[in-house]
C-alpha cells in the first residue's frame, strides 16, 4: 500500500522483540516499501541485530530507499513488472540468465545486488530463469530463501515444485522459508503440491502448518470454477 500513515506502528513491531522475527521482517521490508527517508535511523539501529534475519532486512531496506533517491531511479523507470508487486529491491538490467544467476549465487556480492539479481530472473519468467532460482534455496541466508520461494510462487512454474517440496520437508530449515515454499505450492496448484501440502498440515512448526492450511485454499481456489472463469474473462478483457 506504501502508504505514510503506517509508519509509526511498522516502526512499533519492528522494535518490538516479543514479536516472531517473520513479523518483524516483515515491517521491516514495509518500511522500505514505503520509502521514507525518516525511518532511515530506525533502520540503521538494527543494522546490527544479532537476529541476521532482522539486520539483513533492514540493510535491504536502507538500500531501496537510498535507490529511490538515486541518479539511477530519476534517470527513468525500470524494466516492467509482470507481477506489479512492490519488491524489496529493484531488477538488475543488461544481463543474461546465466550472469544473473553468477550474480544471484555469489555470497561475495552485497545481498541488495543479489536481490536485483533474483528480480531480474524472475522478470524473465521461463523455465530456464525458473530453475536458476531454485539453486538459491541452497543459499547461507534463510531471508535470500525465503525470498526466493516466494517469487517461485509468484511465476507459478511447475517445474520449481520438485525443489519447493524438497525444502518444504526439510525439518532443518527455517520456518519463515518452508512457509513460502507452502504458499508457493498453493499457487502453483499441481496435484503433487496437493499431496506434499497435506503431509505437512501437522507440523511441528505453527507457521508452516498455517501456511499449508492457506496454501491448500489457494489451491482449491485456483483449481475452481471461480478462477477459471475469472481468468477466462481477464483473457477476454486484455484482448478488447
Amino acid at each position: 500500500m506504501q502508504d505514510e500513515r503506517a509508519i509509526p506502528i511498522l516502526v512499533a513491531v519492528l522494535e518490538d522483540g516479543d514479536q516472531e522475527t517473520i513479523v518483524r521482517h516483515e515491517a521491516g521490508e514495509a518500511l522500505g516499501a514505503i520509502g521514507s527517508q525518516t525511518v532511515l535511523p530506525v533502520l540503521e539501529t538494527y543494522l546490527k541485530s544479532e537476529i541476521p534475519e532482522i539486520s539483513e532486512t533492514c540493510q535491504l531496506a536502507i538500500e531501496r530507499i537510498k535507490w529511490l533517491n538515486s541518479a539511477e531511479y530519476e534517470s527513468g523507470p525500470m524494466s516492467d513488472n509482470p507481477f506489479s508487486s512492490v519488491d524489496p529491491a529493484p531488477p538488475s538490467s543488461h544481463e543474461s540468465i546465466a550472469e544473473a544467476e553468477q550474480k544471484l549465487l555469489d555470497e561475495n556480492v552485497s545481498l541488495f545486488e543479489r536481490y536485483r539479481a533474483m528480480f531480474a530472473l524472475r522478470n524473465v519468467n521461463t523455465d530456464s530463469s525458473a530453475l536458476a532460482l531454485t539453486k538459491g534455496l541452497s543459499c547461507s541466508s534463510a531471508l535470500f530463501r525465503h525470498e526466493i520461494a516466494y517469487v517461485l510462487g509468484q511465476m507459478q512454474n511447475r517445474v520449481t515444485v520438485p525443489a519447493l517440496i524438497k525444502q518444504l520437508a526439510n525439518k532443518d530449515e527455517e520456518g519463515m522459508v518452508r512457509h513460502e515454499c507452502a504458499e508457493a505450492l498453493g499457487s502453483i496448484a499441481e496435484k503433487n503440491c496437493l499431496e506434499a501440502l497435506k503431509d505437512f498440515l501437522r507440523d511441528s512448526e505453527r507457521v508452516v502448518r498455517e501456511s499449508c492450511e492457506v496454501a491448500l485454499d489457494m489451491f482449491e481456489y485456483e483449481n475452481s470454477s471461480e478462477f477459471q472463469y475469472a481468468d477466462g474473462l481477464n483473457k477476454v478483457t486484455d484482448t478488447i
